[in-house]
């Protein structure tokens, strides 16, 4: 074979690996589109129960087919404080059984003989897919479009893998090269290099498969690999929990020292083996005997849940190794601010981020109602003892404000979005914009506070106790209008809005009371003037509440 024949194997390998890769994320994104709100309820059900986290992990990733993604999906919910690390170290280890499905489906594409080849027959569906996904008018058959298109996809990278592998194995040269690595911590270390740097431990087992299948490597190079792989595979989480709180990097951690510690597991066990002249490929040819195919798809199956039913009685210790060995440390100063929901790592789950937008809403609320307290109390009693807690959460609003909303910004630009989602995410400018102007006014209210407190002047106990009859409406129309923008819930969003109306009757109350007590020289003007700009601002801090509730209204989620 001549430099041109081999530059062309390469080529096609790598054109492999790209359609692959293509084909895993196109599954991913559609996969994910077409079952949002499974995905979400599937993953808040996660609870102390160990067994139903591993298979909660196990079914959401071959529901995705992605271990990264749901990873990275598992470390944004523990550095949202949703689930803890135990459960979160359950997710992850049944991540790694639901990977192996891939494995499954491409050992079962290369079956075939001299008839038409399975891999083929699920090739043609990447035809089949995309005609429906270009000529569909309604988005669900889209969707379906896009995954069977995807699906088919896997197998068209999977024959340009094969095919290359084909070539190179027509070279006695490569054959020589590859038959001299037998060091099984060798293979193991190249296949975590390979995985690390294409970020797929899917596409690693895949093209160990079509080594093995064309006799470019035997099987227990193969399974060396693949077990590499599992390693490789861990820096998607890395890099996820790196950028992220301690507890996502503690999370991360817990994935890198599961995955080792079954690779090292494996690696003595095969040791042991040895001694009596076993290998793992011989045990697995002997069960699986003319399909090489299916011998490295099993094991790499049978390594997984083997790997998970060693560790899990061990979560509890190997959570209290990652808290020994990354500790709680306070945060630096420049680091005051975060969103606590939401990360760019979460724009690789887009249904899920969604949810968590939301859960950063209600958080960025929370604050806003806050300070709105503390502006009535300083108003009241002049006591501005919290006034430096008030203007950090004045500035920590307006980070939020500043930051979600270019997270939305880049969320709304990925794929794998619902209709409904994203008619969701539409009005989450508003509703941020909302809540900013909620601090906004009470900021200004702590403006009022402090004019009265430099001209030694104070409000009339009359106008305290109105005030304070206003701060418990507005308690009341928070508690409604977040009701119903959390739960979706319309019954919630008319007891707000009746509210609202009855905040709108009072402030016009409080100030004919005013102008009675200026008549009666209860009140000065100067006094006055503050006290009328205060029930204003209420009432504008009433009507941007009542715009966060009503947006229910404008995405249907109602229904």
């Amino acid at each position: 074979m001549n430099l041109t024949a081999i530059l062309s194997s390469l080529l096609t390998l790598l054109a492999g690996i790209g359609v692959f890769l293509l084909a895993c994320q196109m599954m991913s994104s559609n996969l994910e589109a077409a079952s949002s709100e499974r995905l979400k309820k599937l993953f808040a059900k996660a609870s102390g129960n160990k067994m139903l986290g591993v298979g909660i992990g196990a079914l959401g990733t071959a529901a995705i087919q992605s271990s990264g993604a749901t990873t990275v999906m598992t470390i944004g919910f523990v550095n949202a404080g949703i689930i803890s690390l135990a459960q979160a170290a359950t997710i992850i280890y049944g991540a790694n059984i639901g990977t192996t499905v891939t494995a499954q489906i491409v050992a079962l594409g290369m079956f075939g003989g001299n008839s038409v080849s399975t891999s083929v027959i699920f090739s043609s569906l990447a035809g089949i897919g995309a005609f429906l996904g270009l000529f569909s008018k309604r988005q669900r058959f889209k969707t379906m479009g896009g995954i069977l298109a995807g699906f088919g996809l896997l197998f068209v990278g999977l024959e340009l893998m094969s095919g290359s592998m084909k070539a190179f194995a027509a070279l006695e040269g490569v054959k020589t090269f590859l038959a001299g690595i037998s060091n099984p911590l060798l293979l193991v270390l190249l296949g975590a290099l390979f995985t690390a740097i294409i970020q797929s431990s899917s596409v690693m087992t895949s093209i160990a498969l079509a080594m093995v299948v064309t006799g470019l490597i035997g099987i227990d190079q193969g399974i060396f690999l693949t077990m590499g792989s599992n390693i490789g595979s861990c820096v998607v989480a890395v890099i996820a929990g790196v950028t992220s709180g301690t507890n996502a990097k503690r999370t991360a951690l817990i994935h890198l020292l599961f995955n080792c510690s079954g690779v090292v597991l494996f690696m003595l066990a095969s040791w042991g083996l040895g001694w009596f002249d076993v290998s793992y490929g011989g045990l697995f040819e002997r069960l699986f005997p003319a399909a090489p195919q299916m011998q490295l798809a099993m094991f790499h199956t049978f390594f997984n849940v083997v790997t998970v039913a060693l560790m899990l009685p061990l979560t509890s210790a190997l959570v209290a190794l990652v808290k020994r060995l990354l500790p709680d440390k306070p945060l630096p100063s420049h680091t005051e601010f975060t969103l606590h929901y939401v990360n760019d790592n979460m724009l690789r789950t887009p249904p899920v981020a969604v949810g968590q937008v939301k859960r950063e809403i209600l958080r960025m609320a929370d604050i806003a109602l806050e300070n709105v307290d503390r502006s009535l109390e300083m108003a009241t009693q002049l006591d501005f003892t919290g006034k430096d807690l008030f203007a950090r959460d004045e500035r920590q609003l307006n980070f939020i404000n500043r930051e979600l909303i270019a997270f939305v910004v880049r969320l709304n630009g990925e794929r794998g979005l619902g209709e409904k989602d994203r008619a969701y995410l539409s009005t989450t400018y508003r509703s941020i914009r909302d809540l900013e102007r909620i601090g906004d006014y009470a900021e200004n209210i702590v403006e009022y506070a402090t004019v009265l407190s430099n001209s030694s002047q104070q409000f009339s106990d009359d106008a305290k106790y109105e005030i304070s009859q206003l701060k418990e409406l507005l308690h009341l129309l928070y508690e409604n209008a977040m009701l119903a923008y959390q739960n979706e819930d319309l019954s919630a969003m008319d007891k707000a809005k009746e509210i609202e109306e009855k905040i709108d009757d009072y402030t016009q109350q409080m100030e004919e009371g005013h102008i009675a007590r200026m008549e009666k020289g209860i009140c000065t003007p100067s006094v006055g003037a503050q006290y009328l700009e205060l029930s204003s601002n209420a009432e504008r801090i009433a009507d941007h509440m009542m715009n966060i509730a009503k947006s229910i209204l404008q995405t249907g989620q109602h229904r």
